[in-house]
């Protein structure tokens, strides 16, 4: 099975650039345009957090008219730029998001793997937060399905990715978290946004990688001291395959590359 993972795509009102440089409804265009053109064509499509950029209706609005086109379904967690209510109003149409309640956490089922999916929002904070209403929930669920492997999905990476500027925002009870993945063990991945990179560890036992931007990327940058900045490197998305029990993940960039070309003539013999 496969399926795709686009992240922290800061959709603004028409006309209105973001950080005055970056037109993140044109990259969401092409974004969406190359999921189309894949082949096999992914089922469907998570979307990790970070939809828009101020948490207002008419960006929800629009984020909508832009993800309208994706010929497969899609799913949607909040990242710290999102507003639940705004986006719950947006989206009253999809029937998995919980339609009352604090928090937009909920089950994708269906698949092989089941998803759990995780609103690490703290109202107005840049950082993230489960907290024990919210890692209740998910000890709950995971509880349901003991022998279902899962994969969970959250905005805030709970481990340190060394690009100081984003650490400072992570999933600050990150270790609690892990301690819930521990004592269940068909959770074999987890999937992250926030951080606009590419970037994967080992975290407690399993594959923890966050997705990149199709927009705009947050500078490599691992000196402690460095600033905040963010770099229009290639666009960028994920294509995941589930397959004898285990996620592989592949960095797909967005636009026109030169290729594919044969490694071998018609002839079987190796083109030098």
């Amino acid at each position: 099975m496969i399926f795709a993972q686009i992240s922290d795509t800061h959709i603004r009102p028409p006309g209105r650039l973001a950080y005055r440089k970056v037109d993140t409804a044109a990259a969401l265009e092409r974004c969406v345009a190359h999921l189309n053109a894949l082949r096999p064509r992914p089922a469907f499509a998570v979307v990790t957090g970070d939809l828009v950029d101020f948490g207002s209706p008419a960006e929800y609005r629009r984020l909508r008219e832009l993800m309208a086109p994706l010929a497969m379904p899609y799913y949607v967690i909040p990242g710290n730029h999102d507003e639940r209510g705004a986006l719950r109003d947006a989206l009253r149409d999809a029937a998995y998001l919980p339609s009352e309640g604090e928090f937009l956490h909920y089950t994708i089922e269906g698949y092989e793997p089941r998803f759990l999916a995780l609103d690490s929002v703290v109202a107005g904070a840049p950082y993230g937060e489960l907290g024990p209403a919210r890692l209740a929930w998910l000890e709950a669920r995971l509880g349901e399905a003991p022998d279902r492997p899962t994969v969970l999905l959250i905005h805030h990476p709970p481990f340190l990715t060394g690009i100081r500027h984003m650490d400072v925002q992570n999933c600050r009870d990150g270790a609690a978290l892990g301690a819930v993945v521990e004592r269940h063990r068909q959770v074999r991945a987890l999937l992250c946004g926030h951080v606009h990179r590419f970037t994967t560890t080992l975290w407690h036992g399993i594959a923890a990688t966050i997705c990149p931007s199709p927009s705009h990327a947050v500078a490599l940058d691992l000196d402690p001291a460095g600033p905040s900045a963010f770099a229009l490197e290639p666009p960028s998305c994920l294509v995941h395959l589930w397959s004898e029990g285990r996620l592989v993940s592949h960095v797909s960039f967005i636009g026109s590359f030169d290729g594919p070309y044969p490694f071998y003539d018609a002839e079987g013999k190796l083109i030098d």
